[in-house]
């Protein structure tokens, strides 16, 4: 009898243990097998402690365009490889949105190290890469406190922080700081003005085309006075034909650089006063830029690009970006729980009246300043040798 009742307790203990298995231990666990390049959220694949078991099983993630001076990139990446134990292979750290977007499709049909996982690009090109089928939706843990107007309803694409563009000038090359848009006509500025991107290809370059047409009689229907006084700027011979980075600014090479300010702001933390320099949000043609994350939708590691975002978003990656001088997109949110340091709202500028164009807005400035730009301005903006 205690054989017939061992083999029964036995038989009973598989049963149950079958049970449990299938149901993943009773946590609603997806299977080790599961394709996360189909996950719209962390629970499609089980929750985020499957999530990240997955992507530590891929090991690494794909970035793209992410210059560890913007957005205070460097400490954001660092901090989420020692977070999970992955790493990161960063594609291309000074690429502009559009050079992003044609990674993608160069990659299609490649799963190897040049195949960007995730995007971070200008607001107008996160519809665009929707409508070509580039990106694929996925909704973070945060979501909900996304502003709606800063995200595509499905999921696609979503806002991740904003800046005000603003001028950084070296002043021990040009002590005589300007103020607004119509100062960098003067002669005195001649040769020393640089763009941070090719307005034809760059996200950056285009907006402050756009910022300028606000502040020369232009508006969020009207970028042509943008393009206008560029070319203004560039037969005056005060726009120099290169793309402006914190280290030209340095040298001296590039003595007035149009940048996001908290670009120029991080430059100021990194020069410690060699060279001297400051950071002006212009008097007027305040502009303010967004830019989105999007996933691949052929990213080679996909639940490492989920995990990327969900960090993103977290509370601890959005706080990164502000120590880095960006405005995150949840920022509302985070005030509203009182979790934001003083000492980082303490850093950020005077942005007071800056303006946020549609999606429309920026669609028709976009295809109006990169297709006119050759023929209205002429400058051929080329990267430093």
């Amino acid at each position: 009898m205690r054989t017939n009742k061992f083999y029964t307790l036995l038989a009973l203990f598989v049963v149950i243990a079958t049970v449990l298995s299938a149901c993943g231990g009773g946590g609603g666990g997806a299977s080790s097998d599961f394709d996360w390049s189909t996950a719209t959220s962390a629970e499609d694949g089980g929750g985020m402690d499957a999530l990240i078991a997955a992507a530590k099983a891929e090991g690494s993630v794909t970035t793209i365009a992410l210059p560890h001076d913007w957005c205070n990139y460097g400490e954001v990446i660092e901090t989420f490889k020692a977070k999970y134990g992955l790493s990161v292979n960063e594609l291309n750290p000074d690429a502009g949105s559009a050079d992003e977007i044609e990674a993608i499709k160069a990659n299609k049909d490649n799963k190897g190290p040049q195949a960007p996982d995730v995007i971070d690009v200008g607001f107008s090109f996160g519809e665009s890469s929707k409508a070509e089928a580039l990106i694929t939706p996925y909704k973070v843990a945060t979501w909900d406190s996304i502003p709606a107007d800063a995200k595509d309803a499905d999921g696609y694409w979503y806002g991740d922080y904003y800046g005000v563009l603003a001028f950084l000038v070296n002043t021990d090359v040009q002590p005589d700081v300007p103020q607004d848009w119509a100062d960098l006509l003067d002669p005195k500025y001649n040769g020393q003005i640089a763009l941070s991107g090719d307005p034809r290809v760059s996200n950056q370059a285009i907006q402050s085309v756009y910022a300028a047409a606000l502040a020369n009689g232009g508006s969020l229907d009207d970028a042509q006075p943008g393009l206008d006084y560029f070319a203004q700027l560039n037969a005056a011979g005060n726009l120099i034909p290169l793309i402006a980075n914190n280290g030209l600014v340095a040298t001296g090479e590039i003595p007035v650089r149009i940048t996001w300010d908290y670009n120029a702001l991080a430059a100021i933390d990194t020069f410690e006063g060699n060279p001297n320099a400051t950071v002006v949000v212009p008097a007027t043609g305040r502009f303010a830029g967004v830019y989105v994350q999007a996933i691949s939708a052929y990213a080679p590691q996909p639940a490492a690009a989920r995990l990327w975002q969900e960090f993103l978003y977290s509370d601890e990656g959005q706080l990164l970006w502000m120590k880095g001088y960006c405005h995150p997109i949840r920022e509302a949110d985070l005030r509203a729980r009182g979790v934001i340091p003083q000492e980082l709202l303490d850093k950020l500028p005077d942005v007071s009246g800056a303006v946020f164009p549609s999606l429309a807005q920026l669609n028709t400035a976009r295809e109006l300043i990169t297709t006119q730009w050759d023929s209205v301005v002429g400058a051929d903006v080329q990267a430093a040798p």
